[in-house]
């Protein structure tokens, strides 16, 4: 029988076609990565993927491969599961992505909290402010705000904040005090955009008299990472668009002051995206579990 490791492989390098991807991916070398293709073709007999200097394909025989081994693992990881449901001690690794803000604020230090009551389950957290492919990398929980395009992946809402928009006093004292969306476009106003691939951040909804309306904001300075931009508006850069809690103490201090509040942006939902067999998974469903509530008090 192919061993479970060598079909592990072959999954992750069918995801990312790429042979060195999925080597450090599942932690291992190229070579070990490339040993277990090898002997999995060898004991199939087939060949799974054709390899060339600049890229590997799989095969048509690949191809068919590939959703039954999918089937072999996930039977693997129900039945783990199913033990450790028994022994109610989740044990082995998840892999969770956030956003930078919340990731840093909220997420990684109630993963360390986490660990305290489940110390078997290991947490590895990526933090971006880039959309991430939750199946392709190999994401058993992502924590996303706003309302994340269908994806066929399970959903939980966890909670909803406020979002306002600020400047440095600096700013305002250069650039002017925008009251209304509107005065964003007509006073030339510096806006401070998170910019991604497929990022919408250059349009701003605005809770205006007439409803939220869109607007095709701009500026000199864009990131992808949020709290670049927050650093930008302490400077007197621009105007952010940033949840209340992130800057919260920035307000109270007076080092960044309110802005457009006859038209404020809605509030944000946090969910957490999961695929649908980790359900039954007792260290992902505890996870989710502990921070939700972790979550709720803190953001409530």
């Amino acid at each position: 029988m192919a061993s479970i490791n060598n079909i592990r492989m072959f999954t992750r390098v069918y995801e990312l076609e790429n042979m060195s991807a999925a080597a450090r991916d599942l932690r291992v070398s190229a070579a070990v990565a490339s040993s277990r293709i090898g002997e999995l073709e060898k004991q199939l007999g087939i060949r799974l993927f054709t390899r060339t200097t600049r890229s590997i394909q799989p095969t048509e025989q690949g191809r068919i491969f590939y959703p039954k081994a999918l089937k072999v693992l996930d039977a693997l990881e129900e039945a783990e599961a199913a033990i450790h449901e028994i022994t109610l001690n989740p044990r082995g690794s998840i892999f969770v992505s956030a956003p930078l803000g919340i990731g840093r604020r909220l997420i990684a230090p109630n993963v360390a909290l986490f660990r305290e009551n489940y110390p078997e389950v290991h947490t590895r957290l990526r933090l971006s402010d880039r959309a991430l492919d939750v199946a392709g990398e190999g994401l058993d929980v992502a924590f996303v705000v706003g309302n994340p395009p269908d994806s066929g992946l399970m959903m939980r809402p966890i909670a909803t904040f406020p979002r306002v928009l600020c400047a440095a006093p600096d700013y305002i004292k250069r650039k002017g005090h925008p009251e209304h969306g509107s005065d964003l476009i007509t006073q030339n106003h510096d806006c401070l955009l998170l910019r991604f691939p497929g990022s919408t951040e250059f349009r701003w909804a605005l809770n205006t008299t007439d409803g939220y309306q869109n607007f095709d904001v701009s500026g000199p300075y864009a990131c992808d990472d949020g709290d670049v931009l927050t650093a930008w508006a302490l400077d007197g850069r621009g105007i952010v668009n940033k949840p209340t809690f992130e800057v919260q103490h920035h307000l109270e201090s007076g080092a960044l002051v309110r802005v457009c509040e006859a038209s404020p942006p809605p509030d944000a939902q946090l969910a957490v995206l999961y695929p649908h067999r980790k359900n039954q998974d007792p260290k992902s469903r505890f996870f989710i579990e502990f921070m939700s509530e972790k979550l709720k008090a803190e953001l409530g």
